[in-house]
């Protein structure tokens, strides 16, 4: 996941969004314990005030605001995802296991309960008047196992939040606490070290400035600090090196250049790919209303929750 988020840094300091974070677009090496973050098919640049599709990302790990059907969305639509992806390997299981498009936003709604007006407003502004089933949030410690590290917990529940600007930044997330175990000296895996994890471009030092202190493990810092001048760590110069350092795949130009043809995904029978679900309508009522059938299937979300998770 460190490394997933340290790509997701690098590409969004670009302003590209990759729009389609999911397990089957992480490859990793099982020698050398390398991630890469792979399939740019539906990677965009994203530039504010530019309309983008809603109907993107495998339907799982799509952000809700995408499910709202907002078009001025940000590359935390990756963040999202990405804690989709941590949840997942967490539980075994994904943990928004959502049928159709509408049933994905209950299966969010079970676990973040409804959200507020506001948040409403901030994934988009169409929406911030309409009135939804009040339900509680699931508290985190009971949607994940008993031994699942608080860290790891708080973790998730800071990248799956309604707010989108309220999310981690992916660079944020490499310096959480749940990963501080990898900036231990003495940390090693079962088959070797670890992947050089710290081999920082100038780019990336360049992001945020203010966290590189607690990007570089203390043990390193004495001997490869970041100098003031923003000389970086273990720099890089090409564009294929820099990629490598961050985990993105550069095997054809193709990998890292935004696309700007704004074609939906393919439909296929995957269970993560479903056809284009309807816009949440705004002034429907009785059967056709998608909100009676998350009213419905939340009804007792706390009980199935917890038989699920067991």
């Amino acid at each position: 996941m460190y490394q997933l988020f340290r790509a997701l840094a690098y590409i969004h300091s670009f302003g590209i969004c990759h729009r389609d974070i999911k397990p089957q677009n992480l490859l990793l090496d099982p020698e050398s314990s390398i991630l890469k973050l792979c399939d740019f098919g539906s990677a965009k640049q994203l530039i504010k005030g530019e309309p983008n599709v809603s109907y993107i990302c495998s339907r799982y790990y799509r952000a809700p605001e995408l499910i709202f059907g907002a078009i001025d969305y940000t590359c935390y639509i990756d963040v999202w995802s990405s804690g989709c992806v941590l949840a997942e390997l967490l539980l075994g299981q994904p943990i928004f296991p959502g049928e159709s498009g509408v049933d994905q936003l209950v299966e969010i709604i079970k676990v973040l309960g409804t959200p507020s007006r506001e948040q409403i407003r901030q994934m988009n502004p169409n929406y911030q008047e309409f009135r939804f089933p009040q339900i509680k949030a699931h508290p985190w410690h009971k949607v994940f196992r008993n031994r699942t590290p608080p860290m790891a917990i708080d973790l998730v529940c800071r990248l799956l939040d309604y707010t989108p600007l309220t999310r981690l930044t992916p660079l944020e997330a490499c310096v959480h606490a749940f990963f501080d175990e990898l900036r231990d000296p003495d940390t090693r895996l079962p088959n070797g070290s670890l992947p050089p994890l710290f081999n920082f471009s100038q780019q990336e030092i360049n992001i945020n400035p203010s966290l590189n202190s607690r990007l570089l493990p203390s043990h390193l810092q004495g001997q490869q600090a970041v100098s003031t001048g923003g000389n970086a760590v273990s720099l890089t110069t090409s564009t294929t090196a820099n990629a490598a350092a961050t985990g993105v795949n550069t095997a054809g130009t193709s990998a890292i250049t935004p696309n700007t043809n704004e074609k939906p995904i393919t439909p296929t029978n995957n269970a993560t790919n479903t056809p284009p679900p309807s816009v949440l309508p705004t002034n429907v009522s009785g059967e056709n209303n998608p909100m009676n059938t998350i009213e419905a299937q939340t009804a007792t979300s706390g009980d199935s929750l917890n038989k699920d998770r067991s």
